[in-house]
């Protein structure tokens, strides 16, 4: 099946469908193994994981080639990070071309002004329906009119108010969808309430990110399936998780030269554990 119609599927079952984000094959392979129905690919964490110090570092051939890689090492849909779309609308055909080719299932654009001075900013919505409805047009072009665009805005973080800027993250989302975005992702959402306004106010499908620090301890993933919340994604909670994970296990052998901290099926999983994920 065409993994953009079975990510569809899984959007339109009536179930919020759960995304955890990967940084590269392995992160992708256990959240596969781990019973997810879906992966998706995160610019930051992809950023972190190839040392860079900006995600406005991260270029289009590097997150194609870690995009790819995602995508040839599981068998369910993946979703791209497609920043910016690396460009405008005389650009981004190019840029979801290429992705559809790495075989993804989805994607997401977003309307942030990638690498802004002076903190973040949202390009005007006219600029962005216009890259949304040029991606959609490539999307047909190359062979996929089905790619699952998730037209994410970053109105809320860029705003001073976070009523004003979520009303203005709204406002835009239902514009994204009658450009032809498939679903609103709204950024730095971090509390309940605000989940409910999200919900109540966007005309269609609403993704949320979810485990985030400012957020994990604000609402559940069942807090956001009672929402009626479309999509869950958790851009951080695999590279942070990692990252901490090797770095209490490296530093606590600097620290003592011995392995007592360490516990095979703990803190350390067994070969057998990498043969079955890998599956070789």
């Amino acid at each position: 099946m065409n993994k953009s119609l079975r990510i569809r599927e899984l959007l339109e079952s009536g179930e919020t469908l759960v995304m955890p984000d990967a940084y590269d094959p392995i992160s992708a392979r256990i959240i596969q193994s781990c019973g997810f129905d879906a992966v998706q690919c995160s610019g930051c964490s992809i950023a972190v994981a190839n040392c860079l110090g900006h995600e406005a570092e991260l270029d289009c051939t590097l997150n194609l080639q870690v995009t790819r890689n995602i995508v040839a090492a599981v068998d369910v849909p993946v979703m791209a990070d497609g920043e910016d779309g690396y460009g405008g609308s005389d650009k981004i055909g190019e840029t979801i071309a290429a992705f559809i080719d790495a075989g993804v299932a989805g994607i997401n654009i977003e309307d942030q002004i990638i690498g802004a001075a002076g903190g973040v900013a949202v390009v005007e919505q006219a600029m962005m329906v216009e890259k949304l409805q040029a991606a959609r047009q490539a999307a047909r072009s190359a062979g996929n009119p089905g790619l699952l665009i998730n037209s994410r805005t970053d109105a809320l973080l860029a705003s001073r108010d976070r009523a004003a800027g979520l009303d203005e993250a709204i406002r835009r989302g239902n514009a994204y969808l009658k450009a032809g975005a498939d679903m609103v992702f709204i950024t730095y959402i971090a509390t309940l309430d605000e989940v409910r306004r999200a919900v109540r106010g966007v005309d269609g499908p609403l993704s949320i990110a979810a485990g985030q620090p400012y957020n994990m301890r604000e609402f559940s993933v069942d807090d956001l399936r009672r929402e009626g919340v479309a999509r869950v994604s958790l851009p951080t909670l695999a590279i942070l998780s990692s990252v901490q994970a090797l770095r209490t296990a490296l530093s606590g052998f600097r620290d003592t030269m011995s392995f007592e901290h360490l516990t095979i099926g703990d803190n350390l999983c067994t070969w057998q554990d990498i043969a079955e994920i890998i599956g070789k």
